[in-house]
């Protein structure tokens, strides 16, 4: 059996609190939310944090606030289930309501929240494992060794993106909001990652987010697409989320963002503004689907093959941008490719 390693557990009641706590603690403390990654992790000695600072008891933070028209604020402690069954988020945000309902088993979706879904740690094959198991290989460079064992030439880490919930909200516009020591900030969700498998948040170690900030409806249909290996717990070893805001049958913007196919969510640019301006048919479709694969260049370091997974990205487009424009499901299931 794994057990946790000892810690000091500190409840946080305001965000203030949080902050402080954190400042005092400094690289010793980690925040905890729902703890649905971060105790496993620290069972496996991923995270050996000498103090937990806690946010449960923090009531600000959860909740769903706003509407379509104005815009939603998401507290970052709410939980995934709510946001899975919340009618603001199915009728107008379905990308987000979908994603949250696929992350991880139901048990799970009650504890985890949505901002630890954002925040969670990459994710590897050589990584995700007991300690004797890492210790076995010589262990890697994201924790305890110096070599990344995916691309042993490499300089950096390749671990990948592990959010369900991250695609989505990147596609539709999100802002984080940031509270530190120094203030508080809000910054594009796209800018809140980094492609690198270690430093994967450009957030601040002293920084908690606090809410997530969602731009006002204003047309845009969104839809999320996951491969995993099961059909409950794993994560994700590919996700699609695609947006577009219609005017009529016209794509007027768009956004289609991959994840788990890098150390960051990628946003597939040139497929989007393929879409712009032009009715979603069926020859659209399969050009977008095809220029969406571009930016697909997973490596071999979670389920499944590569070029797998860089087949299914063309097939969850396709099918994500049926389901944005109300067309039936068409083309090969994923079990059918390559």
């Amino acid at each position: 059996m794994l057990r946790l390693p000892p810690f000091e557990y500190l409840p946080a009641r305001t965000v203030a609190d949080a902050v402080k706590y954190v400042a005092d603690r400094g690289a010793d403390a980690m925040l905890v939310a729902g703890g649905t990654d971060l105790y496993p992790n620290m069972k496996r000695r991923q995270f050996e944090p000498k103090a937990l600072i806690g946010l449960r008891g923090i009531r600000e933070l959860r909740g769903v606030r706003g509407d379509a028209r104005t815009g939603v604020t998401i507290g970052a402690m709410t939980v995934l289930s709510d946001l899975a069954d919340h009618p603001t988020l199915l009728d107008h945000y379905a990308g987000v309501a979908t994603a949250a309902g696929l992350v991880s088993s139901p048990q799970l979706r009650r504890m985890g929240t949505i901002g630890g879904n954002v925040c969670v740690d990459t994710r590897c094959n050589y990584y995700n494992q007991t300690y004797s198991w890492r210790k076995a290989i010589g262990f890697c460079m994201k924790k305890d060794g110096d070599t990344c064992l995916v691309a042993p030439g490499s300089p950096r880490c390749w671990a990948v993106s592990s959010s369900d919930t991250a695609p989505a909200l990147w596609s539709l516009g999100a802002r984080v909001r940031l509270v530190g020591p120094a203030g508080e900030r809000t910054i594009r969700f796209s800018t809140l990652y980094r492609d690198d498998g270690i430093d994967y948040l450009a957030k601040q170690p002293d920084e908690i987010l606090t809410d997530i900030l969602l731009p006002p409806a204003d047309g845009w249909r969104s839809a999320y697409l996951k491969l995993r290996r099961r059909g409950s717990f794993d994560f994700p070893v590919l996700g699609v989320a695609v947006a577009a805001r219609m005017d009529g049958d016209v794509v007027r913007e768009a956004r289609i963002v991959l994840g788990a196919v890098a150390s960051t969510p990628r946003e597939a640019d040139r497929a989007a503004a393929a879409l712009v301006g032009e009715r979603v048919t069926p020859e659209v479709i399969t050009r977008v689907a095809d220029l969406a694969a571009g930016p697909s260049k997973p490596l071999d370091n979670t389920d499944f093959t590569h070029p797998y997974r860089k087949k299914v990205t063309r097939v969850f487009v396709a099918r994500a941008l049926r389901k944005i424009a109300g067309l039936p499901e068409s083309g090969a299931s994923t079990a059918e490719i390559g």
